[in-house]
């Protein structure tokens, strides 16, 4: 369009698209010299801020990778973990020591009977004399015996019987000797026939005269017993394992077992259990001077390759 200045073009496109620049927010206009209108939309002119776009979705699909080999792995860990749950050994770990009474307990109970209930009496004063003398002679001291109250029993007053025969009435007394010096009650308790022979039935019962034992002082062997009874199981799981070409894991679960206090000679089939418990052994153990005392940890082990 000859004799038309460039700035007439421009004036006379934006007459003809008035809308354009609402429409199209940055848009360049062109015009060519045949007077054809061109668009071009600023991502066709700015190729940077096209550049710009790409980053962002870039490191979105990378986390996105990570995400899943993340979570790959945590699954693998849990199966694997699965796995190893069903892989363990149970094992247990025995520790015995032999230990010595510190405590002695000797009741002497001793009985008189006849019609005449002040004579019965009387009679069982004079026993009660001849045992105090006793255990003087033991070198028992008066602060290690305590007697007990008299008994009286009159068979006549009975109301569930009625058996005249025999003496009506029975004078029982029990004299009891508590001593730390066990070894002196145990020397004590080999001379009982010596009350036999004054004329003293001495009450029945385990060991000599009924003499009982024990042993106080359990607290202070249960760290060590506890500590050596683990390693005694570790040491059965660590043969186990190299004998299944496995590796001995953590800890799946631990019972550390009841102590138990036996004689010590005790035969095998009166001795405690594996988990501790007796097997009617406790009258044995209080008779004996010497005593065993045992401990079984029971502890479960994970297996690894």
């Amino acid at each position: 369009m000859p004799g038309i200045s460039a700035a007439e073009r421009w004036n006379s496109g934006a007459a003809r698209f008035p809308n354009l620049s609402s429409s199209y927010s940055g848009a360049l206009l062109l015009v060519d010299t045949r007077n054809r209108w061109r668009m071009l939309l600023p991502s066709a002119v700015n190729s940077e801020e096209a550049k710009g776009l790409a980053v962002p979705a870039t490191i979105l699909g990378g986390c996105m990778l990570f995400g899943l080999v993340l979570g790959g792995w945590l699954l693998g860990t849990e199966i694997k973990d699965i796995k190893l749950a069903d892989r363990y050994v149970t094992v247990k770990g025995l520790v015995e020591r032999t230990v010595k009474s510190d405590t002695a307990m000797w009741p002497v109970t001793f009985k008189e009977a006849g019609n005449d209930l002040p004579a019965a009496f009387a009679k069982s004063e004079e026993d009660k004399a001849a045992v105090l003398k006793f255990f003087a002679a033991q070198g028992i001291t008066p602060q290690e015996i305590s007697v007990g109250q008299i008994q009286v029993t009159d068979k006549q007053a009975n109301e569930y019987g009625n058996n005249s025969s025999g003496p009506r009435y029975i004078v029982q007394q029990t004299v009891t000797v508590q001593s730390a010096d066990v070894d002196k009650i145990a020397r004590a308790g080999e001379k009982t026939a010596q009350l036999v022979q004054a004329g003293i039935v001495v009450g029945g019962g385990f060991g000599q005269g009924g003499i009982t034992y024990k042993f106080t002082g359990l607290n202070a062997l249960k760290p060590d017993m506890i500590t050596e009874a683990t390693k005694n199981a570790r040491a059965s799981a660590d043969r186990f394992a190299a004998d299944s070409g496995s590796q001995v894991g953590s800890i799946r679960s631990a019972n550390q077992g009841v102590f138990s206090i036996s004689a010590a000679n005790a035969a095998v089939e009166n001795a405690p259990d594996e988990d501790g418990g007796a097997q009617g052994a406790d009258a044995q153990a209080d008779a004996s001077l010497v005593k065993k005392v045992r401990v079984v940890a029971t502890v479960d082990y994970y297996l690894v390759r």
